[in-house]
């Protein structure tokens, strides 16, 4: 008896090609069904009838020893692939996957056999055939031949096959297969030899159309071998199933597919009659669920539309452009905006696919979906925001998945800012995304451990062991604690210690410094013990403090901004640390020390403008500095003595704490006013950008009401008290507000309550304590 082989040929993921598949095989009845696929997924394919096996889906084979070497086959509900393979699984049919192993793709430095004559096939075949056919749009015309076509009553299910290898036989006659492409041809036919030699009759072979001719021929198996010799040794290589997405379905790089719109395909596979009212009901839904006017007779009108509009298009049947047309039309009034919405969620579309729980996987994935499942955090494919308060135990579990996974590389979740108005450090904001590429850096991380922490606390040990600058180790100590792998942490710090105690560039510990501090604030919330942490961030803060001045002398432009920037930080880490030991202290004076190294030999010769006049406003906002000494030095800066250039410099770095400083003192504005009045013509328009700089930094009202005064001049630049000192207050108005001020305040409400019209200057008011700045608010 001899061997029937039928050669489906079929285009990936596309629902018409699904359908005929599964009409073609109804009609074979075959005994053996072969699929284009890597051979390596055969002894998890019957899982594909599991019950919690639903589409998208997709194979993940990667090598055992470098899991970062991995390739997808995705798998939609209308792919004609997963159609053949539930086909064989339902009735029992032997089932083999024939293309080339994936092994062999693994291979180092194997680059698949790509050479010059790929470029003999420029294009998509498919589009080949529709410029043939006289259709500039391939997908349109694909549609309207294929994905649309229904078989008549009494058709030959097998007769649109021989059509799509008909045409594909004419596109090859001048060659256009790459080498990899042929190997590929050679050693399915391998596999096809194989099968007749083990006594199935019936073979249905489902792969993609372009390599029908191929297959077809029949050159001798020495020739399939000579061609095949040149493949590197297989790599040892393991197969899992994981879930995907109709999102990463729709894109074209990376492991997408590129089926633009996949939505609609699902939709169109899962329709049996007319496509459309169903679709149209469904967007009218998400529209009116987006606060958009939609009702059943805009659905009718659109029905109308799209046909109409494929009638006059010379279609057979109304496709995706003729839909979004008269959803547009009729159901978004020509908005774009509304159209990009039903674009978005229903012709590409979140669906999420799933997997059974005793498909094969490594011990970290197992533990990660145990984790997700007690946490009760599902992975979705759309973006969504979680907020998490670390004082409940269930939400500072979550946060330590969260932050263990990205240690791992594993983004599902990243930090945001909170929408919640707060600055307590029990408060953490997420958004999370689940990305089915998640599969292969996970498979990645399982060489440091079977569960999500043992893996985290081996990536940081190992981490920590080969990073070469201070600012790694630190931000490393940072997430060690809040994902609160305590185990990692000594070897961590260690290194740190280690590392710290022989750099001596200022920068590095300055970039260091906060992250350090900042897991401090996180210990004391989390009840970690962050003894030996205080100790090296101290002895790190002594450091900077020691070294900072000589490492701000002769620093250029770029230089300086980059250390005020450095210097903004320390103040603020320091600030955090508290001064118990005298370390505030300490600090103020090592600002001291850079505000007084003033150029006197040249600009190589002192601490640039832009730091003395930073660490002077530094040390006005902490009240370390009386504001007439601050208003002192600006005017010896500003005086004809000094260049301009270094002059503007003070003045940004003064100034860029917040220009509120030039309205309550107006003799810091005068001074400012008069020193640029008196700029030389030339020297002022190089001086210009950086002024421009300076204020545009400053809050808009500000901006406003010092350009305000300066237009109403003149203002005071000598050494009066400023004129707010002498300004008629009145006490009534003043007096009145006092009781709210103090009960805002916790202090006494009655003594202020007497106070007010009529009261003595400064009798009986309560007194505002004096804020960081060193003024009376």
């Amino acid at each position: 008896m001899s061997t029937e082989v039928t050669l489906l040929g079929v285009r990936h993921h596309g629902p018409g090609s699904a359908r005929a598949v599964a009409a073609a095989l109804e009609r074979l009845r075959p005994d053996a069904v072969l699929v284009e696929g890597p051979p390596e997924a055969e002894p998890i394919l019957g899982l594909a009838a599991a019950k919690d096996m639903v589409p998208p889906v997709a194979l993940l084979a990667h090598a055992a020893d470098d899991p970062a070497r991995a390739a997808f086959w995705p798998y939609a509900e209308f792919s004609p692939e997963w159609v053949a393979i539930r086909h064989a699984v339902d009735h029992g049919v032997p089932l083999q996957f024939i293309d080339l192993p994936a092994g062999h793709s693994f291979a180092e430095g194997w680059d698949g056999g790509v050479e010059e004559e790929d470029a003999a096939l420029p294009r998509d075949p498919i589009a080949r055939l529709a410029e043939a056919a006289g259709h500039d749009d391939p997908e349109r015309w694909w549609e309207d031949v294929v994905e649309h076509r229904r078989p008549a009553d009494g058709e030959d299910a097998l007769a649109p096959f021989a059509a799509v290898a008909e045409a594909m036989a004419v596109l090859r006659e001048d060659g256009g297969a790459s080498l990899r492409d042929r190997q590929r041809e050679a050693y399915m036919r391998g596999r096809i030899r194989a099968a007749r030699r083990a006594g199935h009759r019936r073979i249905a072979v489902v792969c993609g159309a372009f390599h029908v001719p191929a297959l077809a021929q029949t050159p001798t198996v020495a020739e399939d071998r000579a061609l095949l010799a040149g493949l590197p040794k297989k790599v040892r290589t393991e197969v899992t199933w994981v879930p995907w997405t109709h999102r990463r379905l729709s894109q074209l790089a990376g492991y997408g597919a590129g089926i633009v719109s996949p939505g609609w395909y699902h939709h169109l596979h899962r329709t049996d009659g007319d496509p459309l009212p169903g679709w149209l009901t469904r967007a009218a839904g998400l529209l009116r669920a987006e606060d958009h006017p939609v009702s059943s007779a805009h659905v009718i009108e659109a029905v109308r539309l799209a046909r109409a509009l494929a009638g006059l298009r010379g279609r057979p049947l109304a496709g995706l452009t003729e839909t979004l047309d008269a959803v547009r039309a009729v159901m978004c009034e020509g908005s774009d905006v509304a159209l990009a919405l039903v674009q978005d969620r229903l012709v590409i579309g979140d669906a999420l696919g799933s997997v059974p729980e005793d498909a094969p996987a490594v011990p970290l994935q197992r533990d990660l979906a145990r984790l997700q499942r007690t946490l009760r955090l599902k992975p979705a494919p759309e973006p969504r925001d979680l907020d998490l308060d670390l004082r409940k135990e269930t939400d500072a579990a979550r946060s330590r998945l969260l932050h263990r996974l990205r240690l791992l590389g594993v983004d599902w979740g990243v930090p945001v800012r909170s929408q919640v108005a707060s600055t307590g450090t029990f408060r953490e904001s997420w958004r999370l995304c689940w990305q089915p590429e998640f599969a292969v850096r996970i498979a990645e991380a399982a060489q440091w451990g079977t569960t999500v922490e043992r893996a985290a606390v081996g990536k940081a040990v190992g981490t920590a062991r080969a990073a070469a600058e201070l600012a790694e180790l630190t931000g490393l100590v940072e997430t060690c604690l809040v994902a609160d792998l305590a185990e990692a942490l000594p070897a961590v710090m260690r290194v740190l210690t280690d590392l710290a105690a022989l750099d001596t560039d200022v920068a590095h510990l300055a970039r260091a410094l906060p992250a350090l501090v900042r897991a401090l604030r996180y210990g004391d919330v989390r009840g970690t013990d962050h003894g030996a942490l205080g100790e090296v961030a101290g002895g790190l803060a002594d450091r900077i403090r020691v070294g900072l001045p000589p490492a701000c002398t002769g620093l250029d432009a770029a230089g300086a901004a980059v250390m005020r920037a450095h210097l903004d930080e320390v103040h603020g880490a320091i600030g955090l640390l508290g001064g118990g030991d005298g370390l505030a202290d300490r600090w103020a004076g090592t600002l001291r020390s850079l505000a007084r190294r003033e150029p006197s030999g040249g600009p190589a010769t002192g601490v640039p403008g832009l730091l003395r006049g930073r660490a002077v406003r530094l040390l006005l906002d902490d009240g370390r500095l009386d504001p007439a000494e601050a208003g002192r030095r600006l005017g010896l800066v500003l005086s004809t003595a000094n260049s301009p250039a270094d002059a503007a410099g003070w003045v940004e770095g003064f100034l860029s704490g917040g220009g509120t400083l030039l309205l309550h003192d107006p003799r810091l504005l005068g001074l400012l006013d008069a020193w640029l009045t008196g700029v030389p013509a030339a020297v002022f328009t190089d001086l210009l950008p950086l002024l421009r700089r300076t204020f545009a930094t400053l809050e808009a009202g500000v901006r406003h009401t010092v350009g305000s005064r300066v237009a109403a001049g003149p203002l005071d630049s000598g050494d009066a008290e400023p004129a707010a000192e002498a300004a008629a207050v009145d006490l009534a108005r003043a007096g009145a507000a006092l009781p709210v001020v103090a009960l805002l305040l916790g202090l006494p409400v009655g003594a202020a309550a007497g106070s007010g019209a009529g009261a003595a200057p400064g009798a009986d008011r309560p007194r505002i304590p004096r804020q960081a700045g060193g003024r009376d608010t």
